[in-house]
């Protein structure tokens, strides 16, 4: 009996050891030498303060900014901390009211994208699609008395295409679209 309680404990430590330690120190290691900004979280810095990361989405809701899609993380939206989408079936009262109320401030009627209106899975989404962008650039054109054809070819540059050109679908970071707001109004 003694015997192959040690042999477990043995084999307890063994596993332990090798995916509770040198597992995971492997892979950060090789993660911080081929990929360190990816490694440790796409973070953006301004004069030296963190601002926000590449990879998370975050609550815009001044007219100059660019919104991202709703959030359904947290109370009040993009808390990391409660990552996840509603649940929201395409029958719940709750979803369809929630889209109607979207639809009656969205600042144009005609072809609203799916994106401006609806969660992401992990209600944390830091992109919007080029139409969702382009259906804003009117409001942040005039906030910020710049041309909508400014905005719109800001836009432009900051959309990101396909990876490796098939998979998912031409997207805009909502941060980093407003930070480059930002450095222009600044000039």
């Amino acid at each position: 009996m003694w015997s192959e309680m040690f042999a477990g404990l043995r084999m307890t430590l063994l596993l332990t050891v090798l995916t509770g330690i040198l597992y995971p120190g492997l892979v950060t290691a090789v993660c911080q030498g081929l990929f360190p900004r990816q490694a440790n979280g796409s973070l953006i810095e301004r004069n030296g303060k963190v601002i926000g990361s590449a990879l998370l989405g975050q609550g815009f809701t001044e007219a100059r900014y660019f919104h991202p899609r709703p959030s359904a993380a947290g109370a009040d939206g993009y808390d990391a901390t409660s990552s996840g989408g509603s649940n929201l079936g395409p029958t719940s009262k709750k979803l369809i009211d929630r889209i109607q109320a979207a639809l009656q401030s969205a600042e144009r009627r005609e072809r609203i994208p799916a994106d401006h209106l609806t969660t992401s899975a992990s209600g944390l989404d830091p992109h919007i699609s080029p139409a969702s962008a382009r259906l804003q650039a009117a409001r942040v054109a005039l906030a910020r008395g710049l041309t909508e054809a400014a905005v719109v070819e800001l836009i432009g540059r900051f959309t990101e295409d396909r990876d490796l050109g098939f998979l998912g679908e031409p997207r805009v970071n909502v941060l980093l679209l407003n930070l480059a707001l930002e450095e222009s109004n600044a000039r």
